[in-house]
């Protein structure tokens, strides 16, 4: 549970910025489990600008072809100190500090041909010039037949735990699936020294049979590609999630995305400055899904300028409690514009349900009480509105408005 710089700030985000976020998170949402602050992309780009990447950009490197902060968005990072300084304060915050990074290795450090850290070899020897992202020009891919691959990766990940860091997401990993190279980075922490979590993108048509190989090596992985404020981008997620919620664990976490809620696009990749165009009822539905898949949660907006409503969803104790105490999630039905998801608590007296309704109009839904696993004799409780629910002993009868969710927590009697 964290926050993340990209649904705002795309690739520009400053150390102002990132502060900011982190002090709001200190303030109002430590005590509900928000964590984890993350600069994204290009952190290292002196020139970067929102809706596109520049080419051939003049990254800041060191002199192994390593990436640093540039020093013009983050001044604590001069003379190569690097995140070492903003992590530190971030980690004052009683915060970890986390940076986004992309597979393999600058083009500008193979141009060069600087050395790689600790070899004898140099970048345009470990690079494989035939593999690039297709969305981002700053690097080549990496020979992993090569010795000084691995110790490429080795380099930079020592680096990072140097600074300090406590959770790095890199990108073009998964689409197509790079097997190798996704090993090679969870090898590479392994051998920093520092406990530092893994989370993989983008996700774009990755399949559950990867899952054995996910759950070695990374600690949650995207299940999509981008998602941004569109109901479209939010439905699709049902199926998404369906799959892979079963086989949420410790093992590791499939990822619906971040969520492109309250104050977004302010420098970004996607759009203009604006507050998240999904309405408030499918701002609900989407944190219900994530909430009942067990996502991770990664805030994409602007903190302090998000509107209240939006804090509020982030930090209601009773939906939260779905996220962190609850187990056996599922979809068990969806027939027309009816969605519906059950969980159990690890008390063994709490079950959870969530109803979706896809319909473009606001409907009346009557659940019978036991599609959702539900006792005649339970007491049912709304948790987003926190309001109980009375039932006549067969359905569950809600209102729900276009694209709408509820929540409910079904709490049987106590054991005889």
């Amino acid at each position: 549970m964290g926050w993340n710089s990209w649904d705002c700030y795309g690739t520009t985000v400053t150390e102002d910025e990132v502060l900011a976020n982190a002090e709001f998170m200190r303030a109002h949402l430590l005590a509900r489990g928000w964590d984890t602050v993350v600069v994204d992309i290009q952190w290292y780009e002196p020139t970067a600008r929102s809706h596109g990447y520049n080419p051939d950009a003049p990254l800041v490197l060191d002199a192994y072809g390593r990436q640093l902060p540039a020093p013009n968005r983050f001044p604590s990072a001069a003379q190569e100190a690097g995140f070492g300084p903003l992590a530190g304060r971030v980690q004052d915050l009683g915060l970890r500090f986390g940076l986004h990074i992309m597979r393999g290795i600058p083009r500008r450090a193979v141009a060069a041909r600087l050395p790689v850290a600790g070899t004898g070899f140099t970048a345009d020897e470990i690079a494989d010039t035939n593999s690039v992202c297709p969305w981002n020009p700053d690097n080549y891919g990496l020979n992993h037949d090569h010795p000084g691959a691995q110790a490429y990766y080795d380099s930079q990940v020592a680096q990072f735990a140097e600074w300090g860091v406590d959770f790095v997401k890199a990108d073009d990993m998964l689409f197509p699936y790079h097997e190798r190279e996704i090993a090679a980075y969870a090898r590479a922490i392994e051998r920093s020294g520092r406990p530092i979590e893994l989370s993989l993108s983008p996700g774009t048509d990755v399949s559950l049979a990867r899952l054995g190989h996910l759950r070695k090596h990374a600690t949650m992985w995207r299940v999509c590609d981008d998602l941004w404020d569109r109901w479209e981008d939010v439905e699709a997620q049902f199926a998404r999630m369906a799959r892979w919620a079963p086989w949420q664990s410790e093992r590791g976490w499939a990822d619906a995305d971040m969520l492109p809620l309250g104050h977004i696009g302010i420098r970004a990749e996607r759009g203009e400055d604006r507050l998240c165009s999904l309405t408030p009822a499918e701002q609900t539905s989407l944190l219900t899904l994530w909430l009942i898949s067990r996502s991770p949660l990664m805030m994409g907006g602007d903190l302090p300028t998000s509107p209240p409503e939006t804090i509020d969803l982030l930090t209601n104790d009773e939906a939260l409690d779905v996220l962190w105490h609850s187990r056996d999630n599922r979809e068990v039905l969806r027939e027309r514009d009816l969605v519906l998801w059950t969980a159990g608590d690890v008390d063994g007296r709490t079950r959870y349900a969530a109803v979706f309704s896809l319909a473009d109009t606001p409907s009346q839904v009557a659940v019978p009480l036991g599609s959702i696993g539900a006792g005649t004799g339970d007491q049912v409780r709304e948790v987003w509105t926190r309001s109980d629910i009375p039932h006549d002993g067969r359905d569950l009868r809600l209102e729900l408005p276009a694209h709408g969710a509820a929540l409910v927590r079904l709490t049987s009697g106590p054991p005889a």
